[in-house]
C-alpha cells in the first residue's frame, strides 16, 4: 500500500506541475484558462508539491493568497495525514 501511496503522489505531483505550466502557457496566449479551482483541486487531492513547483518555475498565482498561503498549509496537512497513515499502519 506504501508503494501505491508513493506512486500516485509521484504521479499527481507530476500532472499538477505541468498543468499550472499548461495554465501559464494559457494566461500568456491569453486563451481560455483552467480554474482556480481546478488547480487547487489538484493541490488537495495530493499534488501540493507540483503546484507550489509550478509556482515558483512558472512563476505562476504567486501573488494570489489562497495560493501563496494555502498551498503550504495544504502540503503540512498532507504531510500530517501522511505522518498519522504510516503510523496507523505500522
Amino acid at each position: 500500500m506504501a508503494n501505491a501511496l508513493l506512486y500516485y503522489l509521484i504521479v499527481i505531483t507530476v500532472v499538477t506541475f505541468l498543468v499550472y505550466g499548461i495554465d501559464k502557457w494559457k494566461a500568456k496566449q491569453g486563451s481560455w484558462r483552467i480554474s482556480e479551482t481546478t488547480l487547487l483541486i489538484l493541490a488537495v487531492i495530493g499534488g501540493s508539491i507540483g503546484a507550489l513547483l509550478g509556482m515558483k518555475v512558472w512563476h505562476h498565482k504567486t501573488m494570489h493568497k489562497k495560493f501563496k498561503y494555502g498551498l503550504p498549509l495544504i502540503l503540512l496537512a498532507q504531510i500530517a495525514l501522511i505522518y498519522l497513515i504510516c503510523n496507523f499502519l505500522h
